[in-house]
C-alpha cells in the first residue's frame, strides 16, 4: 500500500466570519404584481439572471416570500427602495 499524506485544511471560521454578518432582502407575495413584473424587477434591480429571477418569483408565489439578496446594508437598502418604488413588497432583516 502506498504512503498517503494528508494536510490539515485551513480554519473555516476565518473564512465565514465576513459572510455571517449582514442583511437579507426579502420580497413578499401579493395578489397585484405579475410574475413578469417581479422577474423584470429582480433582473434589473438585483442583477439576477432571468432563470434565478424566475425561481425566486415561484418561491415568492408558493411560499409567500423569498430572500432575493444578502449583503451589507449599504448594498441591500437601495435595492429594497427600488423594489418598493415598483410597488412590490420588500423588507430588510438583519442576519443573526
Amino acid at each position: 500500500m502506498a504512503n498517503q499524506t494528508f494536510s490539515t485544511p485551513a480554519p473555516v471560521a476565518d473564512i465565514l466570519t465576513e459572510t455571517d454578518a449582514g442583511y437579507s432582502l426579502t420580497v413578499w407575495n401579493d395578489d397585484i404584481n405579475t410574475f413578469d413584473w417581479v422577474i423584470e424587477t429582480l433582473v434589473e434591480v438585483c442583477a439576477h439572471s432571468p432563470e434565478q429571477a424566475e425561481q425566486c418569483s415561484l418561491l415568492i408565489h408558493y411560499k409567500g416570500k423569498c430572500i432575493v439578496k444578502k449583503g451589507e446594508l449599504h448594498v441591500v437598502q437601495p435595492m429594497c427602495e427600488a423594489i418598493l418604488d415598483r410597488h412590490i413588497n420588500a423588507t430588510i432583516d438583519a442576519l443573526v
